[in-house]
């Protein structure tokens, strides 16, 4: 008996201490369909003919698992033969503790061209709703995902056309190491060229500390009511991208908390949950738990700015479509606080118009006020729940609130308290002013969920802090400003390093609209004379935004232009330093807005005013996070590079593809995290943490800031969490990586050369090559980012691994790799254990820089007889085109076409790419035209088929017999043939499909 028996029989007869009964009699589909129908009708009620059942089955099953997974939340109709209504459900909805829960194992189904077995599988009232796979191996979150997929990709399996089309949930474990994530369709699961997949979890206990066994985890997570309640309460259908989502660990205890507190009616209270931990989604749940309070007559969640209400809508209405509507003004929040209808239950609104609301003095309608018209709301229990609760005005209105509605209860979530060090604050005016805590106004934490929480769940990124010190022998002071001449330079200098070639972009955070102002000007200046001295110069796309002088927009008598400035005040109230500026000048500051809306227009084809200026801001925040497209799909002239602000996008906003702030203000405990919090989303190990690079030298501010927030009480411990090792520690590292690659090479007597990796017998030796080349490259990526090495340290991290050879090297990994994904692909559980684990990551690999432009804008230079620029022979070309992942796909026609072109003739960029396409047409048409020779098919009828598959991205099975049938082939000859014929044309395919899946062509791999 294997250990993977052992692991399974332990699983099974847990399970059954936990009240489920254990199936062995059910092993295929036909007696999980009998089960099912069993339980169906005991829970309707009701005798199905088997005519009735069939016709049932085929109306529920569901190969959309989107649509599967509604349709078992919901209560659905059925016609019966004698044409009276079922109306039913598939389990008990309203009650799922009172669910049958059963548990049965080696599940096998059979598909077009496999079988599959399933290890344990759980059932609900006789569905199956979640699939634990057991291993006996280490398992990575990706490779357990990965099985998943490749199961889920087979044509005809389970998941599309049985009863296994309501699998909710699947379990990966070891025994010692548990991972679970949701089910999805095949598009969310897919591993794209930027290593992107959906969330896997550990589970934890609400003091966040991992439950990994599988015994605890089983306790824990599968006792019976327990995981009814994950699928029916804590998971989200997310129409807007149809995905499932299940919410982890903290959100469900945040929830939990919150929904207790008020059935319970213990008071108020807030959450602490750091930013980016996806406090939307935990704040949209408890909400809606709350619809269905009958004791609860209305739950506000209330924001702080207009933005932050659009934003907050579009997030709860992707949750779940038409959850909530916009407010457009303070009387259609009045009339919805008063309405009974149900879909108007939960309101997000702003605190601004919620403050005009219960402003006694303000707007009669009717003789009445608002406030007076919202008597009869007065005794009533009203849940609020504020967005960001440390914002100034919730002090200001926490009263209002608790005095009209004295039953209120009141909730907050915030990623950065306000504690007593951190509640007193400098006016702009140097007045000094204090918040209230969020203890004061809340009065006890519920949950905590803090950054260094966050950092060790690689839910958020830690940061790379660079103090830096400028040129001169004189270093400036803690929150002494440097000359911006000085720091503009700095800022040119550093940022590809910073943004790793731009593939990621930056905020610079300014003190002031006139600094802010002067900034923009000096880098439009520096980047001119740039591109005068060096034609080839590409200028970084840098974009300014500040709020406008609301004074100077409202034009007496124009109620448009009264409703924008109305809009530019209110997103002022919590932009201190902007509403200050606009009232010195505030001719200066229109004027230079103007000027930069202006340059924005030209730059990206706009026609953007600032008296529409909310319309400008909307489409620079769009425009940021568009850096996600790469710069093939979405040409990096449509992009911005940095973003100058003053107070702007310092919270809120979030984008994975920014990932560094160049901070020239001071900034001090939860306003330095919040801007700090805003590079640090996760992407992938291409972007290894947040980069912060601080020109007011201000370390004793964020130790402070570490201090505070850290949840920990241990500054030094937090520290080590929060921040990246120093650049030292990182290149000692690196050099023992290199080293360790070193002595690896000579236990295989060769010499430690990119060449000789090619000489390495075996597939131990390569696999063993394979994991320690990554951790070079893996610490080679985060060296790369370091924006604060000095000349000597960037001279050790050359010597150590010089850069033709660093190139060489990637280019023998990608070879070497691609045949060892080759193995695990075509052999799936067959391959070696060794290449069934291996995690390539050929995210590491790609290169920001070194992508199709660059290469064409490479071979453009070295063709044309008048560039002044230093030559490249074309194997040089072809060196650097091996080392980066993004053209591995591509590497073997850009080769052919590259030895192919006359490095003498002079073609610009345009020929180069218009030929590469003719070229890479013409050899498919020749290759194609040898498969067809090869196999005795016409040439025309074998290209008419593969364009149909890539027309469709659909390989049909029935289209490849048609392109067979005139060969006159017997059943078996021609299943010889179309494995044969596959073989040859399934590398064509993926050729032009360019990295986009086929759906159905696994089956012949």
């Amino acid at each position: 008996m294997t250990r993977e028996n052992h692991i399974e029989e332990s699983l099974i007869n847990k399970l059954s201490d936990l009240k489920y009964t254990y199936r062995a009699d059910i092993r295929d589909k036909i007696n999980l369909e009998k089960n099912f129908r069993e339980k169906f009708e005991a829970l309707n009620r009701v005798r199905l003919s088997d005519a009735e059942f069939a016709r049932l089955r085929d109306e529920i099953v569901n190969p959309d698992v989107f649509a599967a997974s509604k349709l078992l939340r919901e209560q659905q109709y059925f016609q019966r033969e004698d044409g009276t209504p079922l109306h039913y459900t598939l389990v008990n909805i309203k009650d799922w503790c009172k669910n049958e829960f059963e548990v049965i194992n080696q599940l096998r189904m059979d598909t077009d061209n496999s079988n599959h077995r399933y290890d344990v599988i759980i059932l609900i009232n006789g569905i199956p709703v979640v699939q634990i796979e057991l291993k006996t191996l280490d398992i990575t979150p990706r490779k357990a995902m990965q099985q998943i997929v490749d199961y889920k990709n087979d044509p005809g399996n389970g998941y599309t056309n049985s009863l296994l089309c309501f699998m909710q949930l699947f379990i990966v474990s070891n025994k010692t190491n548990t991972y679970y994530f949701s089910n999805n369709r095949n598009q969310h699961f897919a591993f794209n060229a930027d290593e992107q997949f959906l969330p896997v979890y550990q589970f934890a206990d609400e003091n966040n500390k991992k439950i990994t066994h599988l015994d605890d985890f089983s306790d824990k997570f599968l006792s019976k009511c327990t995981l009814g309640e994950m699928i029916s309460k804590y998971m989200v259908l997310v129409e807007s991208e149809q995905k499932l989502l299940v919410m982890r660990p903290y959100q469900i205890y945040a929830v939990k908390a919150i929904v207790n507190c008020i059935e319970q009616n213990r008071g108020n209270g807030y959450i602490w949950h750091t930013t980016g931990s996806g406090k939307t989604l935990t704040s949209f749940k408890a909400s809606t738990l709350l619809k269905d309070n009958p004791d609860v007559e209305k739950c506000l969640f209330v924001v702080d700015r207009k933005d932050l209400d659009r934003q907050t809508r579009e997030e709860f209405n992707k949750f779940q479509e038409g959850s909530v509507e916009e407010n457009t003004n303070t009387e259609t929040l009045v009339r919805r606080l008063l309405s009974n209808d149900y879909s108007d239950k939960v309101i997000v609104t702003t605190i601004q118009k919620l403050g005009l609301a219960l402003d006694g003095n303000f707007r009669k309608e009717n003789g009445q006020t608002y406030k007076e018209r919202l008597e009869p709301l007065k005794n009533k229990r009203i849940v609020f729940i504020f967005d960001e609760c440390h914002r100034s005005q919730f002090g200001d209105n926490h009263k209002a609130i608790k005095e009209f509605f004295p039953n209120a209860q009141l909730f907050g979530f915030t990623g950065t308290p306000i504690f007593d060090d951190n509640s007193t604050y400098k006016k702009v005016d140097g007045e000094l002013a204090s918040y209230k805590t969020t203890e004061d106004i809340f009065q006890k934490l519920l949950h905590p969920y803090t950054i260094t929480n966050a950092i060790e769940d690689r839910n958020v990124l830690r940061f790379h802090i660079d103090f830096y010190k400028g040129q001169g022998t004189v270093n400036a002071k803690p929150g002494e400003a440097i000359a911006q001449q000085a720091v503009a330079e700095a800022i040119l200098e550093k940022h590809d390093a910073a943004t790793h070639y731009k593939r990621f972009n930056a905020i610079l955070a300014t003190s002031s609209i006139n600094n802010a102002i002067e900034y923009y000007n000096i880098f439009k200046t520096l980047q001119e004379k740039k591109k005068t001295e060096n034609p080839d110069y590409i200028p970084l796309n840098i974009v300014c935004v500040f709020s406008p002088p609301a004074q100077l927009i409202a034009k007496s008598g124009d109620q448009q232009s009264q409703k924008n400035a109305a809009d530019v005040k209110q997103l002022q109230e919590d932009l201190e330093q902007e509403k200050a500026d606009n009232q010195i000048n505030p001719e200066e500051k229109k004027k230079a807005l103007m000027s930069i809306i202006s340059d924005y227009n030209r730059q990206y084809g706009t026609n953007h005013t600032i008296n529409e200026f909310d319309s400008y801001y909307q489409n620079v925040q769009t425009r940021i996070k568009d850096h996600k497209y790469s710069n093939k799909d979405y040409p990096h002239k449509n992009k911005i590079d940095i973003i100058i602000v003053v107070d702007m996008l310092l919270t809120g906003f979030d984008s994975k593809y920014l990932n560094t702030l160049y901070v020239d203000k001071n900034l001090r405990y939860h306003s330095l995290i919040q801007a700090f919090s805003r590079t640090n989303r996760v992407l992938n190990d291409t972007k290894p943490y947040g980069n912060i690079l601080d020109f007011r030298s201000q370390q004793q501010q964020v130790n402070q800031a570490i201090e505070l927030f850290s949840g920990e009480g241990n500054e030094s411990k937090s520290r080590e969490i929060w921040l990246v090792d120093p650049a030292p520690v990182i290149i000692e590292k690196y050099q023992k990586a290199v080293e360790a690659m070193g002595i690896f090479m000579e236990s295989q007597n060769l010499v430690n050369e990119p060449q000789e990796v090619y000489n390495l017998k075996g597939d131990t030796a390569r696999i063993n090559f394979i994991k320690n080349f990554k951790e070079v490259q893996r610490l080679r990526t985060q060296l790369d980012q370091y924006t604060d090495l000095d000349t000597e340290q960037k001279e050790i991290i050359k010597t150590i691994l010089p850069e033709d050879t660093l190139r060489s090297y990637r280019a023998s990994y990608l070879e070497t790799a691609r045949q060892l994904r080759e193995i695990q692909q075509k052999e799936g559980e067959n391959a070696p254990l060794g290449i069934q684990q291996l995690d390539f990551e050929f995210v590491l690999f790609a290169s920001a820089l070194i992508d199709y432009d660059y290469i064409m804008g490479l071979i453009a230079d070295n063709t044309d007889p008048k560039s002044k620029k230093q030559k490249m022979t074309k194997e040089q070309l072809i060196k650097l085109l091996s080392s980066s992942s993004n053209l591995m796909d591509e590497k073997e026609d850009l080769t052919d076409y590259i030895n192919g072109l006359d490095w003498g003739q002079g073609q610009d960029e345009k020929q180069l790419k218009q030929g590469y396409e003719t070229f890479k047409v013409e050899k498919n048409a020749k290759e194609l035209a040898t498969i067809a020779h090869k196999h005795g098919l016409e040439t025309t009828s074998l290209k008419i088929f593969t364009d149909d598959i890539i027309n469709r991205m659909i390989f049909d099975g029935e289209k490849l017999t048609d392109l067979l049938e005139p060969l006159e082939l017997s059943w078996k000859q021609r299943r010889v043939k179309e494995l044969a014929l596959m073989e040859d044309l399934i590398p064509q395919l993926k050729k032009l499909a360019q990295e986009r899946e086929i759906s159905g062509l696994t089956a012949y791999e």
